[in-house]
């Protein structure tokens, strides 16, 4: 792990969330893309949801800490079996992009709408569901699934390639 080799190094502490914001700061700062700064987040050990949030929060004005913690419960389909934490991820970013401010702002409402569809309809057309569980092919939020999601190393691969799609997909919509 990265945070392993800057820990060997004495760059980082011993506190895993320093660690982790401390990572986020350094791959924001080697200009790495949208893709690869949100894997290497979720490869941390953040959830898919988190690891989206916090790659794009700070263009858009949140603190990376703060969207750690926003986004923390919507990681694993919300832990629920329902709609994938990059794809929550992914319209937290876009309603910190286009969301409204005012309750009248029915412009900006339909456009984070509009945006967020275009993402859910993109996210399907790749993988066929934004549902976790069919994106998974297990419900990690069963001792079975969890232990099939485990074993079969479903969060190495299938959610990395996720979290890397998701951004794709955000860096197309979000100019």
């Amino acid at each position: 792990m990265v945070e392993h080799g800057f820990r060997k190094a004495g760059v980082v502490g011993s506190s895993p969330t320093i660690g982790c914001l401390f990572l986020s700061t350094v791959l924001s700062e080697l200009d790495m893309s949208n893709a690869v700064k949100a894997v290497g987040i979720f490869k941390e050990g953040f959830s898919c949801s988190q690891a989206i949030l916090a790659t794009y929060c700070e263009q858009f004005g949140l603190d990376t800490k703060q969207a750690y913690k926003i986004s923390s419960g919507f990681g694993g389909g919300m832990h629920l079996d329902r709609t994938c934490g990059a794809v929550t991820g992914a319209i937290m970013v876009i309603g910190l992009k286009y969301g409204r401010t005012r309750a009248g702002d029915m412009k900006s409402k339909a456009k984070t709408y509009e945006i967020s569809a275009k993402f859910a309809d993109k996210f399907k057309e790749r993988h066929g569901s934004i549902g976790c569980k069919e994106l998974m092919g297990c419900d990690i939020t069963t001792p079975e699934g969890m232990k099939k999601a485990t074993d079969e190393g479903l969060f190495g691969t299938v959610c990395v390639d996720l979290v890397k799609s998701a951004a794709e997909i955000l860096d197309e919509l979000l100019v």
